[in-house]
């Protein structure tokens, strides 16, 4: 018996499941055309608008579902459905209403980023609530894995996550900031120089310091992936390690030909793409490994059931 419930079951928990998880989706296809917006120009504002609108209200249709459904097991009090969903209903709101001012005021850097980051947390919660409806795979239990080790990885995971927005939130900024993009030339190095170049001005720092946090973001998922990987007991957290530390493989190829290419669109678009798909699997891996620490909070070390996804029940 759990102290508190892993997967909640039934049709309802799926079905919201599969919703926020689309709707997750839907976040990262709008992370990515605003992006597109800032390289190519303002042309399309209106269906950028739109298709927010659109986002803001599949978020609340969800939370209508959620609340509606409150009562079923699973899905209101600690651990519950209900609590991510409540809180992505706020931030699409304030991602929404931080995108009218972002075009408003003519995108200014600041806000830009505010908007960016909020996007990032909204589609953060949303894979939250699709792990608790065990939309991305159930989690079975063996003997001799332990809580200990579950909440090693779930600390290695929250730990990672945050050091890979704050990278996204400095190359934010490197977009953002009218100098940065170009202030550092040439890959690896900054301008042939281990340091920002002689005499830089303050937007080459911001790009300075974006890159080389990135390149101790892609030393650290490749060396912690593995050891967290060893230690988690889904098979379901495994699978969001590995799609991290092949997200960041394949995000400083990206970045290498971005800049070899001077900075064409579609490259820009391509880093932008590659970059928020490592947000999805950093967090996913820290939801999972969450999930799999209530996993192992069992009342007897002899009676450790298997948890199915509410498809296979």
């Amino acid at each position: 018996m759990l102290k508190s419930q892993i997967v909640p079951s039934g049709p309802e928990a799926s079905r919201l499941g599969n919703l926020a998880l689309g709707a997750a989706l839907y976040s990262y296809a709008l992370i990515l055309f605003g992006g597109i917006l800032r390289i190519s120009g303002p042309g399309l504002e209106n269906a950028h608008r739109v298709a927010a609108a659109a986002s803001a209200l599949l978020v609340l249709l969800i939370l209508i579902y959620a609340w509606k459904n409150r009562s079923i097991a699973g899905f209101s009090g600690p651990g519950g459905l209900l609590r991510p969903i409540g809180w992505s209903a706020v931030l699409v709101v304030m991602t929404y209403a931080m995108g009218a001012l972002t075009i408003d005021l003519d995108r200014p850097a600041d806000v830009a980023v505010g908007h960016f980051v909020i996007a990032l947390l909204l589609s953060g919660t949303l894979l939250a609530a699709a792990v608790r409806a065990g939309t991305l795979g159930g989690v079975s239990i063996a003997p001799g894995e332990t809580e200990a080790d579950a909440r090693k990885v779930w600390r290695l995971g929250m730990a990672t996550a945050g050091f890979g927005l704050i990278v996204l939130i400095l190359g934010s900024m490197t977009a953002s900031t009218p100098g940065a993009p170009t202030a550092c030339t040439g890959f690896p190095l900054c301008s042939g120089s281990f340091g920002p170049p002689a005499g830089a001005v303050p937007s080459a720092h911001i790009h300075y310091t974006h890159r080389m946090l990135a390149y101790l973001l892609f030393f650290h998922v490749l060396g912690v992936g593995f050891a967290a990987r060893k230690r988690a007991i889904s098979r379901a957290t495994r699978a969001a390690i590995v799609a991290a530390q092949a997200g960041v493989l394949l995000q400083v190829a990206v970045a290498a030909a971005m800049v070899t290419m001077n900075l064409a669109p579609h490259w820009q678009a391509m880093h932008l793409a590659t970059g928020v798909a490592v947000w999805f699997a950093l967090a996913s891996w820290a939801s999972l490994a969450r999930r799999d620490v209530r996993a192992t909070r069992v009342v007897s070390p002899h009676d450790v059931p298997h948890y199915q996804t509410p498809s296979e029940t």
